[in-house]
């Protein structure tokens, strides 16, 4: 019997309309199994003894009107495994549930609150999901940092009492996704690693670097010191032949740079540049 015993959140943001859900697990590719997304409908993370068919069954339902409580009710209803079942789930309004079956290896247990349902199984103790709920619900800032704090906060506390593996972290938007394309904003797996939630916190920083637009505090006007300094670093790391003020030459030797570099979404054309992109070519280094 594959128990994917597991911490998960569940959660949304009510003022982005990010959706999502952050898992871990002593289990190989959690992520393949517990989190189901969608934007602009919910998230269930399903755990324990998983039935996969409550991620798409859950998140129908949802989206047909059904409140997170009367979706809980209709999936254990008919289900004969429900007393070895977990699951957590979340809509768009904030509403959440979250079910822990009778026989699920302990401790087990799950919390909800405004916006969010946090559970898990085979804990090292029931710190484990007081600090998954407590962390995400006093956090501030991006969902999927809000996600992986939850997550950090909860393997401090003993987390998965088998040990480490895996982790995952899916957010949904509409038009959220690459160029907008689609509605993944987020979609980010550590398969197997002794640190899973430590990995996943690095990918997540290359995504936000990567896919995340600059905020306002973050643009820097390219002033004439900063112009100079910005082609002298092109030439240190290969883009540009000759130091001088920061001029249309110098401009398309940095947007170049940064097509090279997967930087494309920071490209400016406004005479500013952001810190992210700034950063990035100041600690940049060449490979033989």
């Amino acid at each position: 019997m594959l128990r994917p015993s597991t911490f998960s959140v569940a959660a949304v943001d009510r003022h982005t309309g990010d959706v999502g859900v952050a898992v871990q697990s002593k289990f190989l590719s959690v992520g393949a199994m517990v989190p189901w997304v969608r934007a602009g409908v919910g998230a269930v993370a399903t755990q324990a003894f998983c039935n996969t068919s409550f991620g798409p069954q859950g998140l129908d339902l949802l989206a047909s009107g059904s409140s997170p409580d009367d979706v809980t009710v209709a999936l254990v209803r008919d289900d004969t495994g429900r007393d070895d079942r977990q699951f957590g789930l979340v809509d768009m309004r904030g509403r959440a549930a979250t079910y822990t079956g009778a026989a699920c290896i302990g401790y087990a247990g799950g919390i909800t609150g405004d916006g969010f349902a946090a559970q898990g199984n085979c804990l090292a103790s029931a710190a484990v999901v007081d600090a998954l709920a407590t962390v995400f619900a006093s956090s501030r800032g991006h969902l999927a940092d809000r996600l992986v704090a939850a997550l950090r906060a909860a393997q401090a506390e003993g987390g998965d009492k088998r040990g480490q593996q895996s982790a995952a972290l899916i957010i949904e938007r509409p038009g959220g996704g690459y160029a907008g394309f689609n509605a993944r904003a987020v979609d980010l797996r550590v398969d197997d690693h002794a640190t899973p939630i430590e990995e996943l916190a690095r990918l997540l920083e290359m995504h936000k670097l990567y896919f995340f637009a600059a905020q306002a505090h973050e643009i820097v006007p390219i002033d004439e010191p900063l112009g100079r300094e910005i082609a002298s670093e092109l030439r240190r790391v290969g883009a540009l032949d000759l130091d001088g003020p920061y001029d249309e030459r110098v401009h398309r030797a940095l947007v170049t740079f940064m097509h090279v570099e997967n930087l494309e979404n920071r490209v400016r054309d406004d005479g500013t540049i952001d810190a992210q992109t700034l950063n990035y070519l100041r600690t940049f280094k060449r490979t033989a």
